[in-house]
């Protein structure tokens, strides 16, 4: 008898402890009032639902319920850890402004281990350190850059790569185009040479897109074991890259690597880990974001075949305004391409490459009579400013017409497709260039057919996912 007694006190002690746990999840401490929402399951909070496919280029349902029910700011778990969602443009575009003060960059777990080499994290580059990042990037990436010397070379690859594509029955446009901008963006850096090199770059990234959303469990066989498996082996490729830059002067080609394994010397915070991932996450996001733009853009341009044909003759004018009708695109002539750059930024304003940024709070910050607890992480939903019918009139028609009459100081505060404050992406220039290049070599020297459409099918981290086949041939 005894023996059950305790038996049950056990387990009565075991059920007082567990809802006392769970009753502390669903109501974390907070110095105010926490806004409204729900915290979702223990441990694994409200991460299912979110990493969940949508099939429509309007807000995630997970994000666009909650809204509905809590209003433009709310409280969520997203892996484990509290955090705020906010749609608010007021609060997001102040937010951008305090870097460093009230906010900090911050990434998911999941995000921070792809992106460590050998144990080593520092995707959170802070004052001078980002500072430096930023300003060698475009030394090499940059309008000067781009002025001086990429934008022919931009159009060699482009020409090259559809030249090639053209001799298949069809090509999958996101894989193809991915592979395409990885490639020229890996040679700038540290010479890549993508026909010779043993190293398939585009395929190992693709692995670790693939399974980028995949829940953390580094365990044979899952999706997440794999990822890291890929990234182990480009990293380790990167570091060895650098070691030879830095051992034999005669392996110098004057690009990027270069430039940071030179710049070791006297920048002390400059150490091999951090140089290995910052190449590697400087290659992540141009391999993601400029492909997932490009599969969009065919699918919108066959759906509006008048902003098709509006772009073909803005690029033939191009070519009937030059002296020479062969001679390589010019600086001039890519400014000069308003209609097509209005095509590219209502297909970023669509895509939402990066939908949800990420913060942590540096300390308690009031908002709205609410506070977000320091520490706790806010994601600024930056598609719900390019989506909202107050800015946009139709918000998920394809109109790149509507970019005639939107204020620059309006687009300034509501379309960010790059991020925003000083974190904004400095390559956000060379992306612009990279796709308007494309396209006029597109639509001046070639035909294209979708033979086999895709679903819109993303989630809130990542952009428009594959399966759009196109056939190209030569005009």
């Amino acid at each position: 008898m005894w023996i059950n007694t305790v038996g049950f006190g056990l387990v009565g002690l075991l059920v007082i402890c567990l809802s006392h746990w769970i009753r502390k999840w669903r109501n974390p401490k907070c110095n105010g009032i926490l806004p409204p929402g729900s915290m979702g399951f223990p441990l694994i909070g409200e991460t299912l639902p979110l990493i969940i496919p949508s099939y429509s280029l309007d807000l995630h349902p997970f994000i666009k319920t909650r809204i509905q029910r809590y209003g433009p700011i709310f409280k969520t778990s997203i892996a484990g850890k509290p955090a705020v969602i906010s749609v608010d443009p007021e609060f997001n575009n102040f937010l951008f402004q305090q870097e460093g003060r009230l906010v900090e960059l911050w990434y998911m777990d999941t995000f921070s281990n792809i992106f460590a080499h050998e144990g080593e994290s520092r995707t959170n580059a802070v004052g001078a350190l980002h500072k430096y990042v930023r300003s060698i990037f475009l030394n090499h990436f940059g309008t000067e850059s781009l002025k001086e010397k990429l934008l022919p070379q931009l159009e060699q690859v482009v020409n090259k790569s559809l030249s090639a594509w053209s001799s298949q029955a069809s090509v999958e446009v996101k894989h193809v185009s991915s592979a395409m901008v990885l490639d020229f963006s890996a040679k700038q850096i540290f010479s890549y040479d993508a026909e010779n090199s043993p190293e398939n770059l585009s395929e190992a990234y693709s692995r670790i897109i693939d399974s980028f959303m995949s829940f953390p469990l580094n365990i044979p066989g899952t999706a997440y074991h794999q990822c890291l498996k890929s990234q182990k082996k480009v990293m380790s490729m990167l570091k060895d890259l650098l070691n030879e830059r830095r051992t034999s002067p005669e392996s110098h080609r004057g690009d990027f690597l270069d430039q940071i394994s030179n710049d070791m010397e006297k920048e002390k915070f400059l150490t091999e880990g951090f140089i290995v991932q910052l190449i590697f996450g400087g290659l992540f996001a141009t391999f993601e974001s400029v492909s997932a733009v490009m599969a969009l853009a065919f699918t919108k341009l066959s759906e509006h075949p008048s902003v098709l044909e509006e772009m073909i003759a803005e690029h033939e004018a191009i070519l009937k305004n030059r002296e020479n009708p062969n001679s390589p695109l010019t600086w001039d002539e890519y400014k000069s391409m308003t209609f097509t750059l209005q095509v590219i930024n209502e297909t970023l304003r669509l895509g939402n490459v990066a939908p949800g940024i990420l913060r942590r709070a540096l300390k308690d910050i009031p908002v709205q009579g609410f506070t977000i607890p320091a520490g706790w992480t806010i994601m600024l939903v930056t598609s719900a400013l390019q989506l909202s019918p107050n800015t946009f009139h139709n918000p998920l028609e394809f109109n790149p017409w509507r970019w005639k009459e939107l204020d620059s100081r309006v687009i300034s505060k509501n379309f960010m497709p790059f991020g925003g404050g000083n974190r904004q992406c400095a390559g956000a220039e060379y992306s612009r260039v990279f796709m308007a290049t494309f396209f006029h070599v597109l639509v001046t020297k070639y035909r294209w057919t979708i033979i086999k459409g895709a679903k819109i099918s993303r989630n809130p981290i990542l952009g428009f996912g594959k399966g759009v086949h196109i056939k190209f041939s030569k005009k």
